[in-house]
């Protein structure tokens, strides 16, 4: 499974979001759609979109066109969001606390499958309509992630088989979940919980339904490109290895892997400080907010513009970046390797901005404007 590089001719808009006030965010349809295909033509299951990642309208659509009919939603926001893009939508509701109101609100919605990770939060859903699935989660010691989703979700594997136990005798179809951890880059992760998911197979003694492997499926951060292909076959094989003829069908639910790579944005230089450091219009209240949590992106994404739209190609070199607000932790906390000749009114063009970035911004201070460029020239 080879990656093809698509096109970005944002070139094109530079001048477009030199006029703009706030953030631009230039969005690629067939970038989208190329990921869509990879997931689907590559992993072995359900492909769902997770979509707390990106939510707005043009990603929905474009996936919706692209043959995604299933969602995972994490609130009833999101249901009514995808509901608007496509009313027969299938929803997975699988952020597994839930007050009661969400509750009955998602099942207005007509959601399939849920998650649960301890017997009160199954309690809570009540009476479900026949065929609902629910999906225990389970989880193991994280590794080869940026962050642990352990700490909040999931129960251990002895936990699980219980609750999986119950699930089964009251009537639901039993399915198991697990999240290997955000931005995952060790392959042999999912294996590890697949062998763990047969395993609470067999001491529960019930056969599931489905097994979701969660997300976790790493982007392209400038350094490596993931190797995705290899996660799908290692998925593939674990599921035959430790299931072997009773292996249930499997899900996935992508986010960040799925839409990052289909969105640059586009920040501007307010000032460059007597020190060297950058002030940009936007920051970790906007744009950037992940930057505080994950690894700076790599150079290979990021390029500068002066005001009349000439990258600037000069030596790099590591400052400062801050972002517009007046408070100072509003910073981006790796230095940024910028070209020694950056001014004030170049253009900052940050490619892989799709996942988390528009969804985390706020209006701190009263910046945040955002504005989305199409681009369809290819």
């Amino acid at each position: 499974m080879r990656h093809e590089q698509i096109p970005h001719p944002i070139e094109h808009h530079i001048q477009d979001a030199f006029a703009a006030e706030g953030t631009v965010y230039a969005f690629s349809p067939a970038r989208l759609r190329a990921r869509v295909s990879l997931f689907q033509g590559g992993f072995p299951g359900l492909v769902t979109y997770a979509v707390k990642a990106n939510d707005h309208p043009l990603v929905l659509q474009t996936l919706v066109d692209a043959g995604m009919q299933a969602f995972d939603v994490a609130s009833v926001a999101e249901m009514q969001r995808v509901r608007e893009i496509n009313p027969t939508a299938v929803l997975h509701y699988h952020n597994p606390v839930r007050s009661r109101q969400e509750i009955e609100c998602a099942k207005d919605f007509g959601v399939r499958s849920w998650s649960i990770d301890d017997k009160t939060e199954l309690d809570k859903l009540g009476d479900l309509p026949k065929g609902s699935e629910i999906a225990v989660r389970f989880k193991l010691p994280m590794q080869g992630a940026a962050y642990d989703f352990g700490e909040k979700f999931g129960t251990t594997p002895e936990v699980a088989a219980e609750l999986l136990k119950i699930v089964a005798a009251r009537g639901y179809v039993p399915c198991l979940t697990f999240h290997p951890g955000t931005q995952c880059t060790d392959h042999t992760a999912w294996a590890r919980h697949i062998k763990a998911a047969a395993q609470i197979c067999e001491t529960a003694g019930v056969r599931i339904a489905r097994l979701n492997v969660g997300g976790g499926f790493a982007a392209d951060r400038g350094v490596v490109y993931p190797d995705l292909s290899s996660v799908f076959a290692e998925i593939a094989q674990a599921k035959d290895r430790y299931f072997g003829a009773e292996a249930p069908e499997l899900v996935c639910e992508p986010g960040r892997s799925m839409v990052s790579d289909s969105f640059s944005v586009m920040l501007s230089v307010k000032a460059v400080r007597p020190n060297g450091a950058v002030i940009l219009n936007d920051g970790i209240y906007g744009a950037l907010a992940e930057w505080r949590d994950m690894a700076a992106i790599g150079t290979r994404l990021i390029r500068v513009y002066d005001r009349h739209g000439v990258q600037r190609k000069d030596e790099l070199r590591p400052g400062v970046v801050f972002g517009p607000t007046c408070d100072s932790l509003d910073r981006v906390t790796q230095p940024m390797a910028l070209p020694k000749s950056i001014a004030e009114g170049d253009m900052i063009v940050v490619d892989g901005m799709g996942a988390y970035s528009m969804s985390l911004a706020c209006k701190f201070n009263g910046y945040g404007a955002i504005h989305v460029i199409k681009l369809e020239e290819f």
